[in-house]
């Protein structure tokens, strides 16, 4: 940056991508600033330059060091910005720390024990709100657009499932309604799929956000070991494409939640040698069914989408687990839960799963599958551990 660029972007002042900040900073608002406009559009922040636009100059030694370490302490997850300094003809230097909008959105600020997400609103950094924090699927995942959501699922949703009757036909029209819909988002100008959207919809998820899909694993023993006889990370789109008609609905092609069921299928029951008197084997089922899938469709339902890791499933000689990220939200606990309790974390992906039918309305899954289901199959409990960062459910074998 030249000395006339940086005496400009002081003159225009402080805006939702420059922020003036003295180099005697503590750590975390110095993180608090850089991850707020990671969150938004990227920016600029300026060490050595007062609120009122006065260039006090940096004096702290090692600047740069101090800089990158603060980022990398306490920024999750890391970013990568680009470090200068210019001096000026006062002979005072101002460091400016660039980066661009972060693709690993929501970035938290990690200090304290806690992670907490900030939004830049005007000139300022502020710590987003529960209700914010909450509709996690409503944020825009960069780098993505219309072009990433499967159309044909998308037509299949609209047509058949949700029986629309007026079809978007001209892209104009498509990017109008999935705003709407809340599939998109407008941040800035810039279109771009919501969490939600993508994650229902999108052809490859986790080309653009990392946490997206499902790690699934199966071992021979106890424990994890070296050799898995399953280890898979699934992606695409978390719904089908079915083929409606007055027969009833008939799938195509299988999203997510059909591709992960015939995946583990061979895991969870086992076939008889006894072929039964319409000639075919029954199976022996290690666990129900219909439970496991009630887990994955609330693991996919209610996750936490400001964790950084994939939902994992994993499959042992003795139990099945779904690790699930985030804690259970508002108020929920495990015994409001088990009573039926229902508190949904992401509306809209909930809402649609409904729509296919993959949840039922009344949203009880716990209450009346999993629960019922596995106590009538093992005799065994299922159990529940919630800590800060996940909720883990187990069936035991």
């Amino acid at each position: 940056m030249r000395n006339a660029e940086l005496l400009e972007l002081i003159a225009n002042g402080e805006n939702s991508g420059v922020e003036f900040k003295r180099d005697d900073i503590r750590p975390e608002q110095l993180a608090k600033e850089i991850v707020a406009m990671a969150n938004f559009q990227g920016g600029k922040v300026l060490l050595g330059v007062e609120d009122d636009g006065t260039i006090s100059g940096i004096q702290r030694p090692h600047l740069e060091e101090w800089v990158m370490n603060v980022i990398q302490d306490k920024i999750h997850p890391l970013i990568l910005p680009f470090y200068e300094e210019i001096k000026l003809d006062t002979d005072k230097r101002v460091a400016v720390i660039s980066f661009s909008q972060g693709i690993s959105k929501p970035y938290v600020l990690r200090a304290k024990g806690k992670e907490e997400i900030y939004i830049r609103v005007g000139s300022t950094s502020r710590l987003a709100t529960r209700e914010q924090q909450m509709r996690s699927e409503l944020i825009p995942v960069p780098r993505t657009d219309l072009n990433c959501l499967d159309e044909a699922r998308l037509n299949n949703y609209l047509k058949d499932i949700i029986r629309d009757p007026e079809i978007p036909h001209s892209e104009a029209e498509w990017q109008q309604r999935l705003l709407g819909l809340g599939f998109l988002t407008d941040a800035g100008g810039i279109i771009s799929c919501t969490i939600a959207g993508l994650m229902l919809f999108g052809k490859h998820p986790r080309r653009y956000f990392k946490q997206a899909g499902l790690r699934v694993f199966a071992f021979n023993s106890q424990q994890k070991e070296y050799q898995a006889q399953l280890d898979d990370i699934l992606d695409g789109p978390m719904v089908g494409r079915f083929d409606v008609d007055a027969g009833g609905k008939h799938l195509i092609d299988g999203g997510i939640i059909e591709r992960f069921m015939s995946a583990i299928q061979p895991f969870i029951c086992e076939e008889s040698s006894v072929i039964d008197g319409n000639f075919r084997r029954e199976h022996h089922w290690f666990y129900p069914f219909e439970a496991v899938r009630e887990l994955l469709l609330n693991a996919l339902a209610h996750r936490d989408w400001m964790r950084f890791v994939e939902i994992e499933v994993g499959l042992y000689s003795d139990r099945f687990e779904v690790i699930s990220p985030g804690a259970l939200p508002n108020s929920m606990t495990i015994e409001k839960m088990k009573a039926g309790q229902r508190s949904p974390r992401n509306t809209i992906i909930m809402e649609v799963l409904r729509d296919y039918g993959y949840v039922d309305y009344r949203g009880m899954g716990v209450r009346t599958k999993i629960v019922p289901l596995t106590k009538a199959l093992t005799g065994k409990e299922p159990e529940f551990v919630v800590t800060d960062d996940y909720l883990k459910a187990t069936l035991f074998r």
